[in-house]
């Protein structure tokens, strides 16, 4: 009897012997889908709404307000209005993209860990949110100076940093609720209607509860969060409050994005 040995081929054990490719960087992903909202049509002017919505409200103050209401406070006042309406679509777009569109094949193909993915469209969402709330701010200062210099009267700085802080914080958390949303739906149209319906239709229901149930008058504060996030354009805010707001966000986007992140990360790709 002979005995047989048997030998690995030479392109085995070179393939064998290299070494696995170093994980594309986190950084270079942060760009990639930074970029990815800029280079479509609809994202290059969803993103150059928030300037433009930003001048149109500041002129529309420069126009229309009355010479005693040209301070900084009605200028952030008309420009946080349209970004607390364009942020949160941003966010929704942000995380719906690649199911929408069919190109989450490619996209967790080319970088498998998902999660590493939708962390980088977190960063982006939210560093997109503080950059153009930034931007708005900017437009509006320029406004307070135009406006009261055509008015002739004093230029009136009556929003402080930190109440500027508690705006910007307030339009990340819409974005926030937007993202969970996008997560948890994985449909654009289906995500911006829901959150409409959570901002405009929820506040109403609550309201509602709170003139007609002593209960929820007194502690609905503890679970809505469109009245808890609210008090942030108050200009301060005071530890009950803040218990409040970190209360209804752990509610309302803490749970449902882990809920929504689980199932993104295990649902089948098409």
């Amino acid at each position: 009897m002979t005995t047989t040995t048997l030998e690995r081929p030479a392109t085995q054990s070179v393939a064998a012997s290299r070494p696995a490719p170093a994980p594309i960087p986190f950084g270079r992903i942060v760009g990639v889908e930074l970029r990815k909202m800029f280079d479509t049509r609809s994202g290059f002017w969803l993103l150059a709404s928030i300037a433009i919505a930003s001048v149109l409200a500041t002129g529309a103050v420069i126009l229309w307000a009355p010479e005693n209401e040209l301070t900084y406070e009605t200028f952030a006042t008309a420009f946080g209005f349209p970004m607390s309406v364009i942020l949160p679509m941003i966010a929704v777009l942000s995380v719906t993209s690649e199911w929408s569109q069919r190109s989450a094949l490619t996209t967790f193909t080319l970088v498998p860990h998902r999660g590493r993915v939708i962390a980088a469209k977190a960063v982006c969402t939210v560093a997109i949110g503080v950059v153009g709330m930034a931007l708005a701010a900017a437009i509006g200062a320029v406004g307070n100076v135009v406006g009261t210099t055509i008015a002739g009267v004093d230029t009136t700085w009556n929003v402080s940093m930190l109440e500027l802080a508690h705006i910007t914080l307030a339009s990340v958390l819409g974005m926030t609720v937007g993202f969970t949303l996008g997560a948890l739906i994985r449909n654009s149209a289906g995500a911006i209607v829901a959150y409409f319906v959570f901002a405009l239709v929820l506040p109403g229901i609550s309201s509602a509860l709170a003139s007609s149930q002593v209960w929820w008058r007194d502690n609905g504060p503890w679970f809505d969060f469109n009245y808890a996030s609210s008090a942030l354009y108050d200009g301060s805010m005071t530890g009950e409050q803040w218990a409040q707001l970190g209360t209804t966000t752990a509610i309302w986007v803490v749970v449902p994005l882990v809920i929504g992140l689980w199932t993104m990360l295990r649902s089948e790709v098409k």
